[in-house]
């Protein structure tokens, strides 16, 4: 059995935040307990990944420009269970291999969680590029370095930190995604994925039609360890009635113990009615969307490796965002509404602890969980 655990202690301050004025908060973000357990000779394996946001977190992390689950201008706390995959994948022959998984997780669509990415910032487009926190049925088919995946999963996302998924819904929506892997440590996705009613957990919501496309280094460079994403993304709520877009690049590299990275973000949010100046309501319906922003960001950092005794690691982290924030279309919602400026800035000092090797690729089950680790070592 692999047993893993982190956390990241950090301050942040943000020098605008909804109705004005600034803020800063010391919080514990990212606490996580995992263990992976190895079956039938490899061939099955069972993932838990225990996510203790709800206590550390229950308001939200401070993030401008972050939304989802009700939080507005906060990176909401995950659930408890983020993850407890059965795994199953048969021996390759002849190029060939397939492989299924069944439990509560990340269905077969979009990109690797961020939390497992070099920023300590969650992205704009978290609920764009990526469906988590399901009860999903998955089945793969590879051949060489193409795979095929297909998801059926429940719609509603969690409302809460100790909410399940609603198993009368499962199997009302569906994802499928293709992923190429010509050389070790490079990667292309193109994603499809139906996911019907969301934020209305009874089903009365509208459906989100989601397109995801990435590619993906993580090798050695002229004997640097580097990691580069890009990707892009698109959801259309309803019948075309409302329409997000997003891009993202960002890039680290391992210089001995220094290693920094940079983010780029360019994503559209819908802009819901608000029943405080973090929370939005829910369930939501179509008439709750009161237009659309634009989110511009530039996210550095610079991490330390600090090694620690036996297994622990240690990483102090320093990080900071300038972004603008832009209407975009029409509708009720004006940037001068909520903000004192449309430019922002936000700045985290924070220490990433680990024990255990890195964890494996969450979302990448089965034939696609040979790569661990994200980040250049």
């Amino acid at each position: 059995m692999e047993l893993r655990a982190r956390a990241i202690p950090l301050l942040g301050f943000s020098d605008q935040v909804p109705d004005g004025g600034g803020l800063g908060e010391l919080r514990i973000v990212q606490p996580l307990l995992a263990a992976d357990l190895s079956l039938w000779r490899g061939r099955m394996m069972l993932i838990g990944n225990f996510n203790l946001e709800g206590a550390t977190i229950p308001g939200g992390e401070l993030a401008l420009g972050d939304w989802g689950e009700g939080f507005v201008d906060r990176r909401h706390p995950h659930t408890y269970l983020h993850e407890l995959m059965a795994v199953v994948t048969s021996s390759p022959d002849r190029g060939w291999q397939v492989g299924g998984a069944l439990g509560k997780g990340f269905v077969s669509f979009g990109t690797d969680d961020p939390m497992s990415r070099p920023p300590i910032r969650y992205p704009v487009n978290h609920h764009w590029a990526q469906v988590l926190e399901r009860a999903v049925l998955l089945g793969q088919l590879r051949h060489r370095w193409v795979t095929v995946e297909g998801s059926l999963f429940n719609g509603d996302e969690p409302e809460s930190p100790d909410q399940w998924p609603k198993l009368d819904r499962l199997g009302d929506s569906w994802a499928l995604r293709v992923s190429l892997t010509p050389l070790a440590g490079v990667e292309g996705q193109v994603s499809r994925a139906r996911v019907e009613s969301p934020e209305h957990r009874p089903g009365a919501g509208l459906e989100h039609r989601q397109w995801s496309a990435s590619a993906r280094l993580e090798r050695r460079v002229a004997g640097r360890a580097v990691y580069g994403l890009v990707e892009w993304a698109r959801t259309t709520v309803g019948p075309d009635i409302f329409r997000f877009s997003s891009v993202l690049g960002e890039g680290a590299i391992r210089l001995g113990r220094i290693r920094p990275y940079y983010r780029f973000e360019r994503t559209e949010r819908p802009e819901e009615e608000r029943t405080s100046a973090f929370r939005s309501r829910r369930p939501l319906l179509e008439n709750s969307i009161l237009g659309t922003s634009r989110w511009t960001t530039h996210t550095a950092g610079l991490g330390l490796e600090r090694p620690g005794s036996g297994r622990w690691s240690l990483e102090p982290t320093l990080e900071a965002t300038v972004g603008h924030i832009a209407k975009a279309g029409p509708g009720l919602f004006q940037v001068a509404d909520w903000y004192d400026s449309p430019r922002f800035w936000s700045l985290t000092v924070g220490v990433r602890l680990e024990l255990g090797r890195d964890p494996h690729r969450m979302g990448r089950y089965g034939v696609l969980a040979t790569a661990r680790g994200v980040h250049p070592h």
